[in-house]
């Protein structure tokens, strides 16, 4: 007889994936399927479908490609797919995830440049319009939607439109925001956009996704992928063909993806979800502000996803105790990862309410009473 583990208790994750999911996306995970049964292959195109009108797109014009691993194994599916020898990427970045491009993109051999903004700012169209003008060679631009690394909101509509104006292909890494935000891929001139199962939709790790404009594929033909597992075209022609992945799917985390993308129909779809989560941001921003907390971004720049906070300025304040003890009340935050400041990050996304960000707060008021940490007076 197998040894059984004590069961531990569940914890609250307030971070930007994975992220508390429901017993019910959960219980979906509780049986086996065959990656090749026909009941598989139905799900996985029905989750195709509704991602692409999750995206405020049809079938027609764009296409779903699912790919094993996770948001950034399709970041890095996309950029070594579908920029070409002869292709040249500008790499707008503002924080470690637009960074994490520009490391794809140099070990991955591309011809790349990159418009680096401070992580407390939000680049601007016509900075984007400009360098493409001057740069006749450069083929495609990469951004992230929100900057998990602040919470910063990139204003990616506004920077697709002159990007497709201008005939170069769009980009976008969505991968915290698709979901949450209503985000219409024909509107915002996007050729790709790549998320994860683990983030806004509410399932949990296993798989990326890339809604691609079926044109753009199409045109590729083969050999242009840098990678075998990771050829995008592939992938997207063996789905095409016959609905099967090429190599081993993650059949349970699909299964509770596809009940995630009914719970969120049913929520009321991406505007309903977003303002559960704009609530539990505001939830989360009064409370903090009333313990001393400052946000790390001006309030005109910060999304409602995740939010930095500077670390108090007193001496017995210390990240790692604080975490720490804040995990053994129950209640996961998440470190930060700002170069120029010392920050941590609180999510408001997930299987989560007002009532949890208020649990939350009164477990860091807790917290800091323990760490000796003084609490303004009201």
């Amino acid at each position: 007889m197998l040894n059984e583990f004590p069961r531990q208790e569940t914890k609250i994750l307030f971070t930007p994936g994975p992220l508390s999911t429901s017993d019910t996306v959960k219980s979906a995970m509780m049986r086996d399927v065959g990656s090749r049964d026909t009941e598989f292959i139905a799900l996985v195109r029905d989750i195709r479908r509704r991602l692409v009108v999750l995206g405020g797109a049809s079938e027609t014009e764009y296409t779903a490609v699912l790919m094993q691993g996770s948001g950034t194994f399709g970041v890095e599916a996309v950029l070594s797919s579908v920029i070409p020898a002869d292709g040249k990427l500008l790499i707008v970045s503002n924080g470690a995830y637009g960074e994490r491009i520009v490391q794809m993109a140099r070990i991955l051999n591309l011809q790349y440049v990159c418009l680096r903004i401070a992580e407390d700012a939000a680049p601007q169209a016509a900075e984007v319009k400009a360098i493409l003008r001057a740069d006749d060679t450069l083929t495609h631009v990469a951004i992230v939607h929100c900057e998990t690394t602040t919470g910063i909101m990139n204003p990616v509509k506004e920077i697709g439109h002159a990007v497709q104006k201008l005939g170069r292909i769009y980009i976008v890494d969505a991968m915290s925001s698709f979901g949450a935000v209503d985000i219409n891929l024909g509107a915002c001139g996007i050729d790709y956009l790549i998320s994860s199962s683990n983030k806004c939709v509410q399932g949990v790790p296993g798989f990326s996704f890339v809604l691609a404009r079926r044109d753009r594929l199409t045109s590729l033909g083969d050999g242009h992928a840098r990678s075998l597992c990771l050829d995008l075209v592939a992938q997207w022609k063996g789905l095409q063909s016959d609905g099967q992945f090429r190599f081993t799917p993650p059949t349970h985390a699909l299964l509770a993806f596809h009940q995630a993308l009914l719970e969120l129909e049913s929520e009321g779809g991406v505007q309903a979800r977003a303002a559960r989560y704009r609530n539990n941001h505001q939830t989360l921003i009064q409370g903090m502000r009333a313990l001393g907390f400052r946000e790390y971004l001006k309030p005109a720049l910060q999304g409602y996803i995740i939010t930095s906070f500077h670390y108090p300025k007193h001496q017995n304040f210390d990240f790692a105790s604080f975490y720490s003890i804040l995990s053994n009340k129950g209640y996961v935050i998440y470190p930060g990862k700002l170069s120029q400041a010392n920050c941590f990050r609180i999510g408001t996304i997930g299987h989560i309410t007002d009532y949890h960000i208020a649990g939350l707060l009164e477990a860091i008021r807790a917290t800091l009473v323990e760490m000796g940490v003084p609490i303004p007076v009201e």
